[in-house]
């Protein structure tokens, strides 16, 4: 099973049909600067906690800073055994500049 890729527009819509679970792997001092609505920031030392308490049917997207690491960590979910994972592309970076062409 594989990761699939999803747009910043395809997140608010993907939103707009069921729950999802939004996953940061940037460092915590960007996460607290500025970070997707309801995303959680997780790392080395919380990602097994994050993991034991998450929703595994719920479906979950990983952001980073450019869309780039957030593929390794897309493909960990899934062999963890979340059936619905996707990355986002281009990161925060990508929700930064859509939100300047709302």
């Amino acid at each position: 099973m594989q990761f699939n890729h999803l747009a910043v527009s395809q997140l608010s819509e993907l939103q707009k049909k069921q729950q999802v679970n939004i996953v940061d792997t940037r460092d915590p001092q960007s996460f607290a600067a500025a970070h997707i609505e309801g995303a959680f920031n997780i790392n080395q030392g919380n990602l097994e906690s994050y993991l034991a308490d998450c929703d595994m049917d719920l479906a979950i997207v990983v952001c980073c800073y450019h869309g780039i690491s957030s593929q390794g960590v897309a493909q960990f979910l899934v062999e963890r055994g979340f059936d619905e994972v996707y990355s986002l592309q281009g990161g925060y970076e990508a929700v930064e500049n859509f939100k300047k062409q709302q």
